[in-house]
């Protein structure tokens, strides 16, 4: 299962999001993939006003979240 961090350079918010998943022990490292929305027009008119934004498959978790808020939309995206 991988989780995408949608996000750019230069977001403080989106570096803190990144701390809260890296700082999850149930999360492993790998799981986590970092999209620069920057990079790609599409993204940036889909995620720049939302960033960061979190997703797995087709299901996404919006800025502000906490690490308890992550760990329950892994639950309920591994366990559906």
């Amino acid at each position: 299962m991988t989780l995408f961090l949608y996000s750019t350079a230069g977001c403080h918010l989106c570096d803190d999001a990144l701390i809260i998943l890296k700082n999850m022990p149930e999360l492993p490292q790998e799981d986590i993939s970092v999209i620069e929305i920057g990079d790609d027009d599409a993204l940036v008119n889909q995620y720049g006003i939302r960033i960061p934004v979190l997703r797995i498959g087709l299901e996404e978790l919006d800025w502000p979240f906490t690490t308890e808020q992550v760990s329950l939309f892994i639950h309920n995206k591994i366990n559906n």
